[in-house]
């Protein structure tokens, strides 16, 4: 083979490599974000339908602060069986690659490369070991005049992005921004 044509393939196969690492390693990254979320229902039956919305969603009370009037919550994460063996997979398919590459490159050690398809496992495990964790949800609502409708409550959560996601979706929030009108 080509000189040429083998270090181009095994520079893109290294760089498929390193994109690899890196989504694996980003698959146990912490996405917390704090977003606001405006409505109309009054206080206390918003407050009851977030408690029980958390508590189905297996988060139980953590504290209450009285002085600024946040809400902990917290629960337990479970990592996803699906993603533990999709990412052992990718990892195992990138580590094929990459040791075929090297295999034609170095003959003699065609064996200890393909060997190296032995390490996928470790992918999986790594997620399962990082994404296992203690989750919390930090919860303020203030109430708001407003000139319309009299009173509207202005919620504050910090949460992990998909819990943000799931929690507007099933209490029919809207983020602050999209119900602000210019007149």
């Amino acid at each position: 083979m080509n000189t040429t044509i083998l270090s181009s393939t095994f520079g893109l196969t290294l760089l498929l490599a390193v994109g690899l690492f890196f989504f694996i390693r980003a698959s146990v990254k912490d996405r917390t974000e704090q977003v606001k979320l405006i409505t109309q229902e009054p206080e206390e039956s918003l407050v009851q339908q977030l408690h029980h919305y958390f508590a189905q969603r297996a988060y139980r009370l953590a504290a209450v602060d009285a002085t600024t009037g946040q809400v902990t919550f917290q629960g337990f994460v479970r990592p996803s069986w699906f993603l533990a063996i999709f990412l052992t997979l990718l990892a195992g398919c990138g580590i094929l690659c990459l040791s075929l590459v090297l295999s034609v490159l170095y003959p003699p050690l065609t064996k200890v490369f393909l060997a190296l398809v032995l390490l996928a496992p470790a992918a999986g495990l790594f997620y399962w070991k990082g994404a296992a964790r203690n989750e919390q949800v930090y919860l303020k609502v203030e109430t708001l005049p407003n000139s319309e409708t009299g009173m509207q409550n202005l919620i504050t959560v910090t949460a992990h992005r998909d819990e943000l996601a799931e929690l507007q979706q099933a209490l029919s929030l809207k983020p602050l921004s999209e119900s602000v009108t210019h007149s």
